[in-house]
């Protein structure tokens, strides 16, 4: 069973927490932007219309020569390029100022109107951009063009703006370090409980879930978990307790009664009826007592107690030699026994009599149902720097409804009935399996028959 990668980008909840609150932060800045610059523009645009308005009408209290003195005298206080004027005469030509041509679209009547495209002039004198102007027609009959740009008084909103940036972007950026340093201690302990359920799942019930000094929400979730982890070690081992002390105590008895049968037999004549009849009865207990052995054996596979002695091993001359044990059986039943591996494979850390059994009982199954003229297959592959061990066979193959009840301890499927066996075999092979943390699958062959994989992929190799 492998568990989720609590790494992944935003799958744990503090990322999510922060990333959601940092979005929001900077939804409301965003906002509080908008509306500050929304209303010192809407200011900043009322005080340019009322200063134009003034200078209207400051410049309507004089005519004739008095209007020219003071148009030129406000030039000397006026920013270039923002205050400009024009003075025209009735039929539009210039008489004084920097304008030289009324804007196009200015209408003549005594109002305020904003401009997209002001002067139309290589001047830099003049204003271009938007702006501000009016028309106003003098009391001598002549017509005053004042203009201001909107973009200098505007400045001062650019400059506001800037500053809203600058402070949203130093705000994102420790924003974002500290959610990258926040994120990391409880992924960090997250880290550390994965890595005890990793080893508490492969079989391994004396591990418990680690424990910090904060004695915050984790901690009190695992200190639940542990609790419940102690139950249920405590209720395990009392149940393998009693089934490993029946088994014990049973074996003596039943070695008992099989010697007394056989001594029975060896006194009766060997035709007679008796003679058949305690053969019958001396199988039936062999049969018990090899289910007896399969126990203790399964029992003590479930210890862990065998990982001390694990090495580092070549995989390939153990397939040799499972392909060589084996090749006479399947030649007696008339099929083939294929072995295909690589010329290299990626060495394995186990128990190389464990693993031989585990292989050997996998190997066997499939030689034994497969009919005669059929195929087994012995293949190994080096799969992303780790060794994959297949077993095929043309045989009938394994229902997808038993496939995950056939490792269970007396476990028989209807087409094994035929072939006799206790249904311990499989449950000894998922002992060994899960005693090197290795992953078991079942599927179907390219052969028709089975197929059954041996993921010898170690993320994790629990303590013993």
């Amino acid at each position: 069973m492998s568990l989720l990668n609590p790494s992944k980008g935003w799958r744990s909840s503090s990322s999510r927490l922060l990333a959601l609150y940092s979005s929001l932060f900077v939804a409301w800045s965003c906002i509080l932007m908008g509306v500050l610059y929304y209303e010192v523009s809407g200011y900043l645009s009322d005080l340019s219309r009322h200063s134009l308005m003034q200078r209207q009408h400051l410049f309507q209290r004089f005519d004739g020569e008095e209007l020219v003195e003071a148009l030129t005298t406000s030039m000397t206080f006026d920013m270039k390029g923002v205050d400009a004027y024009g003075l025209f005469d009735e039929q539009f030509n210039p008489l004084s100022g920097p304008i030289r041509v009324v804007p196009p679209d200015l209408p003549l009547d005594g109002h305020i109107h904003a401009l997209a495209n002001c002067i139309d002039s290589d001047d830099p004198k003049l204003p271009r951009d938007s702006c501000d102007a009016v028309a106003t027609h003098t009391g001598d009959g002549r017509w005053l063009i004042l203009v201001r740009e909107n973009g200098s008084l505007f400045g001062v909103t650019r400059i506001i703006l800037h500053a809203l940036l600058w402070a949203i972007s130093l705000t994102i950026i420790p924003g974002a370090a500290g959610w990258h340093l926040l994120r990391r201690r409880p992924l960090r302990r997250i880290r550390g409980i994965q890595a005890s359920a990793e080893a508490i799942v492969a079989g391994d019930l004396t591990h418990r879930l680690p424990l910090s000094n904060r004695r915050d929400e984790l901690d009190m979730l695992a200190a639940i978990v542990n609790a419940m982890l102690d139950r249920i070690e405590k209720l395990m081992n009392e149940v393998k307790g009693v089934c490993d002390n029946i088994a014990h105590d049973l074996r003596t008895p039943l070695t008992r009664l099989r010697a007394q049968l056989y001594r029975i037999k060896q006194q009766a004549d060997e035709d007679s009826p008796h003679a058949l009849q305690l053969d019958e009865v001396i199988s039936e207990t062999d049969t018990l007592m090899a289910r007896f052995r399969g126990l203790l054996r399964i029992s003590e596979l479930e210890d862990h107690q065998r990982r001390s002695g694990f090495l580092v091993l070549d995989p390939l001359p153990l397939l040799r030699e499972l392909h060589d044990f084996y090749l006479p059986l399947a030649e007696e039943g008339e099929m083939q026994l294929l072995l295909e591996t690589p010329e290299s494979l990626p060495w394995i850390t186990g128990d190389r009599a464990l693993l031989f059994e585990a292989l050997a009982n996998l190997l066997s199954n499939s030689i034994k149902f497969t009919p005669p003229g059929g195929s087994v297959i012995l293949r190994a592959v080096n799969d992303a720097g780790s060794t994959r061990i297949e077993v095929l066979d043309s045989g009938p193959g394994i229902p997808v409804a038993e496939r995950d009840s056939v490792f269970q301890r007396f476990y028989r499927a209807e087409e094994g009935n035929q072939h006799g066996g206790f249904g311990l075999g499989l449950s000894i092979v998922a002992a060994i399996i899960n005693l090197h943390g290795f992953k078991l699958e079942v599927g179907t062959s390219e052969l028709g028959g089975a197929r059954l994989v041996l993921e010898c992929r170690q993320q994790l190799m629990p303590e013993a």
